[in-house]
């Protein structure tokens, strides 16, 4: 890929650098003096990369586990001056998340949170003997059906939020970051969706 460029070697590698610290490619493309098209380009050459590299890690999330959705897309929709529901029923975008604890994240744009939808991701990604943590969501019901013997729950309805190793903090705080991350791309919310979780 590099070696057939026609930029040279300083030039791709500061536009890594510009990749790696968030710059827009608007703004690479003006710092570097080189078409905003050709900056695109390699950027999602940069993200076709590093999925590459995540679908290579295809072993099974072992260990403490965290399971949680979530929703993204526009604050407001045009014409509608109310104020709109969060979460689920919405017509935002759903992801699901799991949280390999000290370890990986996957994410994957599903388009329900019911119960079927989410066992299936979860039997595909997450180990057997693994110990799985999640809020009170319907969605997970059953999951010792399936074979996790040891699911533990946190009730966000009844304010608990964590009961010792018992909470889902580090996957809302995965969550937290994305919506600050897509806060920049202020244009269309569910392609720059696709283009992060995929």
């Amino acid at each position: 890929m590099i070696e057939n460029s026609k930029l040279s070697h300083y030039k791709i590698k500061k536009i890594i650098q510009c990749f790696c610290i968030d710059i827009p490619a608007s703004k690479t493309a003006l710092l570097l003096n080189l078409n905003r098209n050709t900056i695109n380009y390699w950027y999602m050459l940069f993200r076709e990369a590093i999925y590459d590299y995540q679908t290579d890690l295809r072993a099974k999330f072992v260990g403490s586990i965290e399971v949680d959705e979530s929703y993204f897309g526009a604050k407001r929709q045009r014409g509608f001056h109310g104020k709109l529901k969060r979460g689920r029923g919405t017509l935002k975008q759903p992801v699901f998340g799991i949280f390999e604890r000290n370890g990986r994240v996957y994410t994957e744009i599903v388009p329900d949170c019911k119960k079927t939808r989410l066992q299936q991701v979860i039997l595909g990604k997450v180990a057997l003997e693994s110990v799985i943590y999640s809020d009170g969501w319907r969605g997970y019901n059953g999951l010792v059906d399936v074979g996790y013997s040891k699911h533990f729950r946190v009730n966000h309805g009844a304010n608990e939020f964590a009961r010792g190793q018992c909470h889902i903090n580090g996957i809302e705080s995965f969550w937290s970051f994305c919506k600050r991350r897509l806060a920049k791309f202020n244009g269309e919310p569910y392609r720059v969706c696709r283009r992060l979780f995929i």
